[in-house]
């Protein structure tokens, strides 16, 4: 609270000055104290929130090896990929197999016998109808608005029932190689024999030029399938991507070459597994060692505390944790049931390490059980993915401590105003009695000047 002037009128004092000293002495112990509070809960909260994202971050890591579909995914090579390239995905069987690429799927590609001196001639009036293949067929009434050269393409392609086929211009010599003109490209959107094309064309002499309703007027390359041989036995797709031949597998055809053999291998991919359960280490150890710095007591050593030193929710994670990588899984063979038998272990300092050549043994010797030890009913990925989710979800222990800390610093924050408050009418008050008493000082000063005048007069 303000007031006019910081000097007392009648005692000289400072005013002002006297009453925060005292207004502070008395207000600055509480304040200091909820500062205290406010700044523990405040730490405590930051740490929850450090917690909870590490948690949350190794448990991305553990789902992947929860999925038991990681120790199914293959990887098939091609050992010629200029013939044929292979890809692996889920449901594919490890094996060797055979194939030869005899003939390459194409589109169909039909160009106009016709020349035209460019694209905006006018070629004529009518109906192009247009079969690809087995589905319904569909025709474009060609009169003043489209009746160019590129009218005509630009109709073709716009067409809304247009199901396969697509026209495009061409600009090249003429038949005497003495100019330029123009012709009609017709190309089928897809390749294979299925997906070939024809033209009927009825209409005026100009358009006629195109073909009749019995023969088109274009020449070029007919629609092929894709042929191919699989262990000897023959397999004829409309497409150069063929995913229907060998489970699994997918197969880009890439040349066609009669006679020649490409070996393709599948086999378990376990650069994929490895890296996985790397990943998972590693997560592991960041996880653990945000745990411990958040839980660190810095005792004689100095430093700062963790902001989680001595909590129990703390304490309570980090042993469960531990507790589900080391407890042996009842599904898996007894030769392969921890995560120690298969090359993961944790030290005395609690950092988990991974033994690539002992997990590799494991993985040869027995997949199945490598599989089961993580992603088993009872495997240890499981039973993380369980706990830490009662960890994480809403109204959980870690949720519950949050919202604790919240409603304590909103309470800190009311106890704030009120000592506030207390010491503003603890100014006020202190004011107006500092204020009396300079003003009866005043007025002492004053009768005392006037009785010193008086006395001297006489």
């Amino acid at each position: 609270m303000a007031i006019s002037s910081s000097l007392g009128v009648g005692s000289g004092m400072d005013i002002n000055g006297i009453v925060n000293q005292l207004v502070a002495a008395e207000g600055q112990p509480q304040k200091d104290a909820i500062t205290r509070q406010e700044t523990a809960a405040k730490a405590q909260l930051s740490g929850l929130g450090s917690l909870k994202s590490a948690l949350s971050t190794f448990q991305t890591a553990v789902q992947k090896l929860k999925d038991g579909s990681l120790f199914k995914i293959h990887q098939a090579t091609s050992a010629n990929e200029s013939i044929l390239k292979v890809t692996a995905s889920a449901g594919s069987v490890a094996g060797a197999h055979t194939f030869q690429v005899t003939q390459l799927a194409k589109a169909q590609n039909s160009i106009a016998t016709t020349e035209f001196t460019g694209a905006t001639e006018v070629v004529g009036s009518g109906t192009l109808t247009f079969s690809v293949g087995t589905k319904t067929p569909f025709s474009l009434i060609i009169d003043s608005s489209n009746n160019t050269l590129a009218g005509i393409r630009d109709a073709i392609n716009g067409a809304s029932g247009n199901n396969g086929v697509t026209a495009s211009i061409i600009n090249v010599n003429n038949s005497t190689n003495t100019g330029t003109i123009s012709k009609l490209v017709l190309t089928a959107k897809e390749t294979g024999v299925a997906n070939g094309f024809s033209v009927a064309v009825s209409g005026d002499a100009g358009l006629s030029r195109l073909g009749t309703a019995t023969t088109a007027n274009f020449t070029g390359v007919a629609a092929a399938d894709a042929k191919i041989l699989i262990d000897g036995q023959a397999a004829t797709r409309s497409s150069n991507v063929i995913s229907d031949v060998l489970q699994g597998v997918t197969l880009n055809l890439q040349s066609a070459v009669p006679g020649t053999d490409v070996n393709v291998d599948i086999k378990l991919d376990n650069a994929a597994i490895k890296q996985t359960i790397t990943n998972f280490v590693t997560a592991y150890n960041s996880m653990a060692s945000t745990a411990d710095n958040l839980g660190k007591f810095a005792g004689i050593s100095g430093g700062s505390n963790g902001a989680l030193v001595g909590d129990s929710t703390l304490r309570s994670i980090r042993n469960d944790l531990r507790q589900q990588t080391s407890s042996p899984v009842a599904s898996a063979a007894s030769s392969f049931n921890t995560l120690k038998t298969i090359g993961i272990d944790i030290d005395k300092s609690g950092v988990m390490t991974l033994d690539t050549a002992k997990l590799d043994q494991a993985l040869a010797a027995n997949l199945s059980s490598v599989s089961d030890v993580f992603s088993s009913t009872d495997g240890v990925a499981t039973r993380l993915n369980t706990k830490i989710n009662q960890y994480l979800q809403s109204g959980g222990a870690l949720d519950t401590r949050q919202t604790s800390l919240n409603k304590q610093l909103k309470t800190l924050s009311d106890k704030r105003d009120t000592v506030q408050l207390h010491l503003d009418n603890v100014q006020k008050t202190l004011l107006k009695q500092f204020i009396a008493m300079d003003v009866a000082v005043g007025q002492f000063q004053s009768t005392g000047a006037f009785l010193t005048n008086q006395l001297a007069k006489l």
